[in-house]
């Protein structure tokens, strides 16, 4: 069974994840809380991970070099899109100042909100259901927002509720295979990189895939 120290050693700092704050959080945060029971013992697999619904939780390289790439140092205002089990936005609360957290499936709002509740994660992120497409504009602007579904192509109401300067992290692309996109906003500006290639479950709604 794979343990939290040896998940960082060697799926993340043995790769390119050199953030310690990220580091860090990967090895406070205990990841089995926030899988099912029966894969309690695959929890630090460099897998993702089946949490119901059709839903998974991301390979942990992949949490981590999201939350990476979003460049956080503790005061920032970040939106999570798709909060799934809760684990991403546990590793965000520990690395920002708030987080609000979209979930679409109803269930897994209650899951999400129950995991974080149960370790105690939960004092600084909230957990919303709605259209993660959509964002959530009655918190907006956010400083840095993390979309762990793959979009067609870039939401434009994630866009607009990006602060400026901000980062956003997405993957784009078909339901099969995705980019994974380092978007900012600068000066009025949208610059945009590629990060790594991905494969993400499909984000679902109005800016997104149809049902």
């Amino acid at each position: 069974m794979t343990t939290a120290a040896e998940m960082v050693e060697k799926q993340l700092r043995a790769r390119d994840i050199r953030d310690q704050r990220v580091l860090g959080a990967m090895l406070r945060i205990p990841r089995e809380e926030f899988v099912p029971s029966d894969l309690r013992d695959q929890a630090y697999h460099d897998a993702p991970l089946p949490i119901g619904f059709g839903q998974t939780i991301t390979q942990p390289y992949m949490t981590a070099l999201m939350a990476q790439l979003l460049e956080l140092r503790g005061e920032e205002k970040v939106l999570d899109v798709g909060a799934g089990s809760g684990y991403h936005a546990a590793v965000l609360g520990a690395l920002a100042r708030r987080v609000i957290s979209i979930e679409r499936i109803p269930e897994l709002v209650v899951l999400a909100r129950s995991n974080l509740m149960r370790t105690g994660l939960d004092h600084n992120i909230t957990v919303v259901c709605g259209d993660g497409s959509l964002g959530w504009p009655e918190d907006a602007p956010f400083d840095a927002i993390s979309v762990a579904a793959a979009s067609p192509c870039m939401p434009q109401p994630l866009l607009d509720q990006l602060r400026d300067p901000g980062i956003l992290v997405i993957p784009i692309g078909p339901r099969e295979d995705q980019d994974l996109r380092v978007v900012r906003k600068h000066n009025g500006k949208i610059t945009a990189r590629l990060a790594s290639a991905c494969r993400f479950v499909p984000l679902l709604g109005s800016h997104g895939f149809q049902e």
